[in-house]
């Protein structure tokens, strides 16, 4: 089964938090334009081995899929059937080179060296220039009883796998799928300037496929043999 309720949540930031703990990820409190409230939960750590995530950011984003984004309602887009569109493959949709994908610790001692202070560094620009995030992934809730666990508003809402979704080996081989990567992309309106921000977890093959599944282990087809130019 692929990520069950793919789609790109356009909103605002308001607010974050820094990841921590054993499952550690960068939480972002996001709002749409009725003033509704959405949590994206980006992980900054691998539960598999290696556990440091491979991180790119492209400061001057470039791509066709991105001219229909601005066009888009704020609040949750489901993504469905594979769409080319708008979904995003980072091995069929050449938004990346997956070769300057490097891997990061979520949090280390000292400046600028950790996925919690990368992320922190664009999502704060973000808030303060009132830029328009578009956040790629997996939706959860609404859950009408239960308030959001870490920014406290109700019903409790947002997006989560934020981060390839394809080539996955068990026990995460049932999320995988082609078209349905997550990512970050923030929008300066007054500059029209995009950011992207691409996340892929090291035990993942970057061979994948029609659904998805890796066609050759990590060590024979990892992300510095793909070049998508």
């Amino acid at each position: 089964m692929p990520v069950k309720n793919y789609g790109v949540l356009k909103g605002k930031a308001v607010k974050t938090m820094l990841g921590s703990g054993e499952k550690p990820h960068f939480q972002v409190l996001i709002q749409d334009a009725q003033d509704i409230q959405y949590r994206i939960a980006i992980n900054i750590k691998s539960q598999a081995h290696p556990s440091e995530v491979l991180y790119m950011v492209n400061e001057h984003f470039h791509s066709e899929d991105i001219i229909k984004l601005p066009d888009l309602d704020f609040g949750f887009t489901s993504i469905r059937n594979n769409c080319p569109d708008i979904g995003l493959d980072f091995i069929r949709g050449n938004l990346l080179d997956s070769s300057k994908m490097i891997p990061l610790p979520p949090d280390l001692d000292g400046i600028d060296n950790d996925l919690n202070e990368k992320i922190q560094y664009y999502v704060q620009q973000a808030i303060d220039q009132s830029a328009t995030i578009y956040a790629f992934g997996d939706r959860w809730g609404p859950e009408e009883n239960t308030p959001d666990r870490y920014f406290d508003f109700l019903p409790g809402n947002g997006i989560h796998d934020i981060h390839m979704n394809q080539g996955n080996l068990e026990p995460w081989k049932n999320d995988n799928g082609i078209w349905q990567d997550g990512g970050i992309l923030i929008h300066f309106e007054q500059e029209n300037r995009w950011i992207a921000i691409f996340l892929a977890f090291q035990s993942q093959s970057w061979c994948t496929d029609e659904n998805g599944h890796a066609v050759k282990p990590v060590e024979q087809c990892n992300h510095k043999n793909v070049h998508l130019q």
